[in-house]
């Protein structure tokens, strides 16, 4: 199964940084190293975060939250939802306004939905 690529951020400026090919180096940023970032997958505040993967007709809707909806304000949203399907990663990205969910066209069975907000960082499904 494809491994999902690393993402860096950077905890001085903010900055992210989403990693094509792993390598032998470390990356930098305003004079210090990058932190890795390792995917939560358990809600703890009223703003919820986790991925949810429901099967639709065709494929899968992924929502982020569940029973309440991320907030995808212009200071507060998802940048991502992306799946990886049996090996395919697919990804979508979103605006400031939309729904904080994306449709992906497969029949695959293996599937883990992450998703990126530009506050709290990586989350990924319990699935």
């Amino acid at each position: 199964m494809t491994k999902a690529r690393s993402v860096y951020h950077c905890e001085k400026c903010g900055k992210i940084v989403d990693v094509l090919f792993d390598g032998p180096g470390k990356l930098s940023c305003c004079n210090q190293l990058m932190v890795l970032l390792e995917a939560q997958t358990k809600d703890y505040a009223t703003e919820k975060h986790v991925p949810y993967i429901e099967k639709v007709e065709g494929g899968v809707l992924v929502k982020v939250g569940k029973e309440v909806p991320h907030p995808m304000e212009e200071k507060h949203y998802i940048v991502y939802i992306e799946i990886c399907a049996d090996g395919v990663l697919m990804r979508k990205y979103l605006n400031p306004g939309d729904k904080p969910e994306a449709y992906f066209e497969t029949d695959a069975k293996n599937i883990v939905a992450r998703e990126l907000c530009n506050i709290h960082l990586i989350w990924k499904s319990n699935q």
